[in-house]
């Protein structure tokens, strides 16, 4: 795997201190303004969108194409987390009380869902 190239986490969180400080903003002003602007429906289609647009970049074989629609993605995703009032570190905390649980027993541990059939 290559070298982190001087990225770490707070980065996301400067993104999103970024983010939250367009909501209310005039659409105008700015692209992230205008998405929130438009609610969080709008902010979960869009993070659909790039969400496919990786899936599609990763099975392409493009490492450099899928590197940067998961940019895009985490962007959308950060945008979306804005439009519902959940600070990321909320959902950091949630990975945080996960972490030495095995992916089975956590989801065994849900609701049981119909879809999972």
């Amino acid at each position: 795997m290559p070298a982190n190239k001087g990225f770490d986490a707070s980065q996301l969180d400067l993104l999103f201190a970024t983010i939250a400080e367009r909501k209310g903003r005039d659409p105008k002003s700015s692209y992230t303004a205008s998405l929130l602007a438009k609610g969080p429906q709008k902010c979960a289609e869009k993070m659909g969108e790039e969400a496919i647009e990786t899936i599609i970049a990763a099975v392409s074989g493009s490492r450099q194409e899928a590197i940067s629609e998961s940019a895009d993605l985490l962007y959308h995703w950060l945008v979306l987390t804005a439009s519902l009032d959940i600070n990321p570190a909320e959902v950091y905390g949630e990975l945080a009380r996960r972490e030495g649980t095995s992916g089975l027993d956590e989801k065994a541990s849900r609701s049981p869902d119909p879809s999972d059939d």
